[in-house]
């Protein structure tokens, strides 16, 4: 079922919010635990715990039984509301004021790509702080009470989230189409005339698939921004979706649940196809000998890793903070990604990051995904192999590759696979590839 999320009927929620977490004594600095499904309850939850400074942790509702474990006993939150009872209670209580603007961010987990998963903490924040960050997130995309916001993504996401609570916080309206299915999405623009929306690109390509298989594409018109960011958008892919929607509505940009770098209008991709954009007003970037990248932010915009001040010592270096990905930036202040330096495959001697593979591997039209991944091997001390989504053959990829990429940077093998594993972020598990195809990953 389609919910329609207006930010009057949300407001009147979130107060009610506030009163049923100050009557279950929770107060600034005190975290609650929300496991629910996309629904306008869980919008509520959050702002109202934010407007009155306790930080809503948000969690997958599909966890297993053990990852639930560990987090909440991590977190320690003072209520878990994780079905539709507790959230009822929570929606029930009496309502008490709000703070103008919330009072910090969720805590979100990261994914868990590179290790154990890591709380995302930015505290409690003062009134002014909290006023920037909202009015960062606001001036940026232009957010405004005319906005109808788009959710294609489950809200335990923190880009997902900020989008849609950014909306309502600006006097927009907010619509929840429930678990992402191309066909329903299709139909929910054409009835629902979005303006706004935030996807990553596999949702991009499942919907154009849809809509060239079924009954086309619905009026994009109204819509004045389409971000998307999270994975490496192919060439062909971005350069369908800029000829599809309005003229300038398309942008990209490039962050993480810990903090965001960088913006990419259409013109400027335009002119730098491979290029995530320059660093947002109020931050600056910097990449150090090693390739790694860094960002410099404002105090709002600073975090630490909950419970983990070692990581939390090593993510910063003064007012700028790394997430551990690696890039290059070229002398007009762009950013180019080579992808994380847990990613780096060294094979013969020769560094490869498997962002640089795929980007090319991605042209090709008989391939829809490919992941550029390392496995153990007694001659290269690393073999570069990709897992490929797609109709195209090994032997024909493998030709294509060779005209194109010098043989350090070449695969060695390609195995075809129906899908890729991915995080919950849909982010390709690529340390994970060579257990997912009964490889010997590297270091065994």
């Amino acid at each position: 079922m389609v919910e329609i999320v207006t930010a009057s009927e949300s407001e009147a929620r979130q107060q009610r919010v506030a009163g049923a977490l100050t009557a279950a004594g929770l107060g600034p600095g005190d975290r609650v635990a929300l496991l629910l499904e996309p629904s306008a309850g869980l919008l509520a939850a959050v702002l109202g715990a934010l407007r009155r400074g306790v930080i809503p942790v948000v969690l997958d509702p599909a966890l297993s039984a053990a990852e639930r474990a560990d987090l909440l006993a991590d977190c320690r939150p003072g209520l878990v509301v994780d079905d539709a009872a507790a959230l009822d209670r929570l929606l029930g209580g009496p309502p008490a004021e709000l703070a103008p603007v919330p009072l910090g961010r969720p805590m979100h987990y990261t994914s868990g790509t590179t290790g154990r998963r890591k709380g995302v903490w930015s505290g409690v924040l003062d009134e002014p702080a909290a006023r920037a960050l909202l009015d960062e997130e606001v001036t940026l995309w232009g957010f405004g009470p005319d906005d109808r916001h788009l959710v294609f993504s489950p809200l335990y996401h923190s880009a997902p989230l900020r989008f849609a609570t950014s909306t309502l916080l600006s006097g927009g309206t907010v619509i929840l189409p429930g678990r992402f299915d191309p066909a329903r999405v299709l139909d929910v623009i054409r009835r629902a005339r979005p303006t706004t929306a935030f996807c990553v690109p596999t949702q991009l390509r499942r919907l154009l698939a849809a809509a060239d298989a079924g009954p086309g594409l619905p009026d994009l018109s109204d819509f004045r921004l389409l971000a998307h960011a999270g994975e490496p958008c192919p060439y062909p892919l971005k350069r369908r979706v800029v000829d599809t929607f309005p003229a300038g509505s398309v942008y990209e940009f490039y962050g993480s649940t810990e903090g965001q770098f960088t913006a990419c209008s259409a013109a400027e991709w335009e002119n730098r196809p491979t290029s995530v954009g320059r660093a947002r007003p109020g931050r600056a970037l910097r990449v150090d000998a090693d390739g790694v990248i860094w960002c410099r932010v404002p105090a709002h915009a600073r975090f630490s890793y909950w419970g983990d001040p070692a990581k939390t010592a090593a993510a910063w270096h003064g007012d700028e903070f790394t997430v551990g990905d690696a890039g290059r930036l070229d002398a007009d202040g762009y950013l180019y990604l080579d992808g994380r330096r847990d990613d780096l495959v060294i094979t013969g001697g020769v560094n490869v990051y498997p962002r640089e593979v795929e980007l090319v591997l991605a042209e090709h039209p008989g391939v829809d995904e490919v992941a550029v991944f390392g496995v153990a091997d007694e001659r290269w001390g690393q073999r570069l192999s990709a897992a490929v989504v797609g109709s195209v053959a090994a032997e024909e990829l493998d030709a294509y590759a060779r005209e194109r990429l010098p043989p350090a940077r070449r695969p060695k093998d390609y195995h075809l696979v129906a899908d890729l594993p991915r995080t919950g972020t849909g982010k390709v598990r690529r340390l994970d590839l060579p257990a997912y195809l009964g490889l010997t990953p590297v270091g065994e």
